[in-house]
């Protein structure tokens, strides 16, 4: 890419960050859009993949930056997700996409099951945090050189916060850790009334409590820069050592 070209293109983006008019805007989207299950709307190659195209953008360019030979998804919900890491590593050549799930829903497994890209694809049922479960997971992991991690299951503090600290090592240096829906600390604590997390106790509190801890994460804050519209803000994390 030319050079000149990258550096406004990141310039424009840092002053998009500080532009308060812009991200009281963007705060008011985010809010609204919400309260309408707006991330509910899009699909990936026929399945619903529940994330906004903004995330979804920039998980493509790291994806392809990064070309990992694995990456792991908690939470695997409708699948979605599943397929498009599955198309990129397709793209690339290379690399197989392993989904975790508490409960993989029977629907939800046929139609993964039966889409083209499923030959990339394997999922566990289970929690992602049971020992059991991420011992399998390990074993997996051991087979690739590069591999990325997403964490978009249960969004309480305690289970991401435990999440952090067992899929952190599997990434390897150079890729991302990723941790969705930090959006949570964001929104008014009125959203959460029925849901076990809030405002104080969700992946947002769960990853700052992780990052005083394990200095050999950063957050790429260019990311959140150019996206501004994102349920991930703050979550999307380079493994620098």
């Amino acid at each position: 890419m030319d050079k000149q070209f990258e550096f406004e293109r990141k310039r424009n983006a840092a002053h998009m960050a500080r532009d308060g008019k812009l991200l009281g805007h963007t705060r008011g989207f985010m809010e609204r859009s919400f309260t309408h299950k707006y991330s509910y709307n899009f699909d990936w190659l026929g399945l619903p993949i529940i994330q906004y195209p903004q995330d979804i953008v920039a998980m493509q360019e790291i994806i392809w930056r990064v070309k990992p030979d694995l990456i792991i998804e908690t939470g695997v919900a409708r699948g979605g997700s599943l397929i498009f890491y599955a198309s990129m590593l397709e793209l690339l050549g290379c690399g197989r996409v392993l989904g975790i799930d508490v409960d993989i829903r029977v629907h939800n497994r046929k139609e993964v099951e039966k889409h083209k890209l499923h030959k990339r694809i394997t999922m566990i049922e289970g929690s992602s945090t049971d020992a059991r479960v991420f011992k399998r997971v390990g074993a997996f992991a051991k087979k690739h050189k590069r591999v990325m991690v997403c964490l978009d299951s249960l969004h309480t503090h305690d289970h991401v916060l435990k999440e952090l600290e067992l899929y952190a090592p599997l990434v390897s240096k150079g890729s991302y850790l990723v941790v969705f829906d930090t959006l949570i600390a964001e929104l008014p604590n009125s959203f959460w009334r029925a849901r076990p997390w809030s405002k104080r106790a969700n992946p947002k509190t769960a990853l700052n409590v992780f990052l005083k801890k394990h200095k050999n994460f950063v957050v790429d804050k260019e990311v959140d820069n150019k996206l501004l519209v994102t349920v991930a803000r703050g979550g999307y994390l380079r493994k620098i050592k």
